[in-house]
């Protein structure tokens, strides 16, 4: 009796159509998620590049987990903690403030000095004006505090003779006097000038009043600083000439007074 064939049975496939909507849902579903959570920092860049995203999965473009930016990263990482914002913002305050504070007390602190250094030169004046009138000398010396310094001018003639730059004898006891008076503790810088009238000199020793003018001013210096009080290294001298009057020279009383020995007392400060 021949054998019937047996019907092989067809293996039954499990029904996968269901996985695509699934996947879809859950796509979506984390698409959700995402924007809840970017929801509370989101800003205006965020928000577009987000609707770009969805706009390229919605049409068949890449998975939503390709876009790792739109996860928030630490924010340590990602942006500058608000916190510590504010902190450095009030430590550049601070920073400011104390730079201010300390311009204004380096301000206070010249001004009191340039106080007190004009304070010591006023009582240089005193002792330099009770020593003028002790010895009858108002018509020959003349003290002056300026913007520069003390000024002290004594008349050439007190000093040189006429075309010359060497000190009388007679006088020499005046530049040692002068020397005592400028004893001072600190030192100050000292500046000895001469100047003379616009006459033109023309002799042996000098071919102009600039040339006299130097030597006046170096030959009275050499005896101040022969006190031994003194420090050298303080003092310098200058000669100007007749380019520095102090009065018109159209008159022998005005020519007097340009020629003339300056010693500026510098401040300090």
């Amino acid at each position: 009796m021949p054998r019937r064939k047996r019907h092989k049975k067809h293996e039954e496939h499990v029904d996968e159509s269901w996985l695509l909507p699934y996947a879809d849902l859950l796509t979506l579903l984390l698409a959700l998620f995402i924007v809840l959570f970017a929801s509370s920092s989101v800003d205006q860049v965020k928000f577009q590049n987000m609707s770009q995203v969805f706009t390229d999965i919605f049409s068949g473009g890449e998975n939503v987990l390709d876009y790792a930016s739109l996860i928030p990263k630490n924010e340590n990482e990602d942006q500058s903690n608000p916190i510590e914002g504010a902190s450095a913002e009030t430590l550049d305050m601070t920073e400011q403030q104390r730079i201010i504070e300390e311009f204004l007390k380096e301000q206070a602190d010249l001004e009191s000095a340039i106080a007190q250094d004009q304070a010591e030169l006023l009582a240089i004046q005193r002792a330099i004006d009770a020593y003028i009138e002790q010895n009858n000398l108002s018509d020959q010396f003349a003290t002056k505090l300026t913007d520069e310094g003390l000024l002290l001018t004594i008349r050439d003639s007190v000093l040189f003779s006429s075309g010359s730059a060497s000190v009388q004898e007679s006088y020499k006891s005046v530049a040692e006097e002068v020397a005592r008076l400028l004893e001072f503790d600190p030192p100050r810088n000292v500046i000895i000038s001469g100047h003379t009238d616009n006459v033109p000199i023309g002799n042996a020793a000098f071919s102009s009043n600039w040339e006299l003018s130097v030597m006046r001013a170096v030959n009275f210096m050499k005896l101040v600083i022969d006190n031994p009080a003194l420090d050298p290294r303080w003092f310098s001298a200058k000669g100007f000439g007749e380019f520095q009057p102090i009065a018109p020279n159209d008159s022998e009383d005005g020519r007097a007074r340009n020629r003339r020995v300056e010693i500026l007392i510098l401040p300090r400060v």
